[in-house]
């Protein structure tokens, strides 16, 4: 069973930076391709950012480009989303997602994390 975990989700000042990580077991990491989604109250989750199976390969939404850099270590099992010049508007649950190609789109994605808040202060 595929299992992805999250953490580093926190409150934060408007300008500030947060690294999330989500470790994944129950299936070759290196076979995965990755996404990072978010989804803000009363809106539906959308992409973030993905990332290829030996991250040669990176995409990102219009809205964070410049300013969030998703990354893996396969050794670790484990993806990162670094979050920088952090923007109340970006305050969501964020979710990683494991799936076989990486895309946009939700339904690409067959394994996901439970999720960790995001919050930026103004």
């Amino acid at each position: 069973q595929v299992q992805l975990v999250e953490s580093g989700g926190g409150l934060v000042q408007a300008g500030g930076s947060l690294r999330l990580s989500c470790v994944v077991s129950g299936r070759t990491f290196s076979s995965l391709a990755m996404g990072w989604f978010r989804q803000a109250p009363g809106k539906e989750r959308e992409f973030v950012a993905a990332i290829s199976w030996t991250g040669a390969n990176t995409y990102y939404a219009d809205s964070v480009k410049g300013r969030f850099t998703i990354s893996r270590d396969n050794a670790k099992n484990t993806v990162y989303l670094q979050m920088n010049s952090l923007r109340p508007e970006v305050t969501a649950v964020y979710y990683c997602a494991a799936g076989n190609w990486p895309r946009r789109d939700l339904e690409s994605y067959d394994y996901w994390g439970q999720g960790t808040q995001v919050t930026v202060s103004s």
